[in-house]
């Protein structure tokens, strides 16, 4: 899987935690955060993400990325090492 294609898959789980957000063009740059979610949407959003993809990681590593493109790419990250 690409980065794209985890940006991806992130973005569409943010759209299916903040309905709101159905028609808004992410970046890479964008901070949940800013863009309406709480504590608890993150958490919920991380870890839809994170069931899709099988995928476990400590959520102590979590608080790093300070935006969306920051997670995809820690996301990938793992992603690839587990691939090894």
């Amino acid at each position: 899987m690409t980065r794209e294609q985890v940006f991806e898959l992130i973005v569409r789980h943010v759209r299916q935690v903040i309905p709101t957000l159905a028609s808004h063009a992410f970046s890479r740059g964008d901070r949940l955060r800013d863009l309406g979610a709480n504590s608890v949407d993150r958490a919920e959003i991380v870890m839809l993400v994170l069931e899709s993809l099988s995928l476990s990681i400590p959520r102590v590593e979590l608080f790093g990325p300070g935006n969306i493109g920051e997670l995809a790419d820690l996301i990938h990250t793992r992603l690839q090492a587990r691939a090894v």
